[in-house]
């Protein structure tokens, strides 16, 4: 499998496995690809092996789970030094996610979860310290995540209207 070369069963078992990856068995997939689930257990390793599956994640709701501050934090970071300082972002308590930016000033995104507002401006002066300079903070009432319908070809686009 080269780099960008997906094919269609690829990328329908990507579709169906962002959908709800933990409920969602290599039967399941199989069954709606009219495919064996060995055929689609052989084709998840393959994805795996090869780096486009990353890993499976758990989507939380952090105000549930006592968390009711979630902020993303907007940083601008030397280009020379962006990788570094945006990998030790992640390392700050409280930090569940960074994104490194490739363009312009605003080149280090940080989402935070906190108990109060002093967790926050803890958080705030920690990436301050290992020289991430803030530019903005905001604070995200929800997030919603969904499957990437690309995956997915257009003769496919009814099967999502079944799932």
């Amino acid at each position: 499998m080269k780099d960008g070369e997906l094919d269609a069963i690829d990328r329908s078992i990507l579709y169906y496995l962002q959908q709800d990856a933990r409920r969602t068995s290599s039967s399941d997939i199989a069954e709606k690809l009219d495919l064996s689930p060995s055929t689609v257990r052989t084709r998840l390793g393959k994805l795996e092996e090869s780096g486009i599956i990353r890993g499976y994640h758990i989507d939380i709701d952090y105000d549930l789970a006592g968390y009711p501050l979630y902020t993303k934090i907007i940083c601008t970071a030397p280009v020379t030094e962006r990788d570094v300082l945006a990998n030790a972002a992640r390392k700050v308590h409280g930090v569940t996610a960074v994104r490194e930016i490739m363009t312009g000033k605003r080149n280090v995104y940080v989402n935070a979860i906190g108990e109060n507002h002093d967790d926050l401006n803890r958080i705030a002066g920690e990436l301050d310290e290992l020289g991430l300079d803030i530019v903005d903070e905001q604070i995200i009432r929800d997030e919603y995540v969904c499957p990437y319908h690309g995956f997915l070809d257009d003769d496919d686009a009814t099967l999502d209207d079944e799932a």
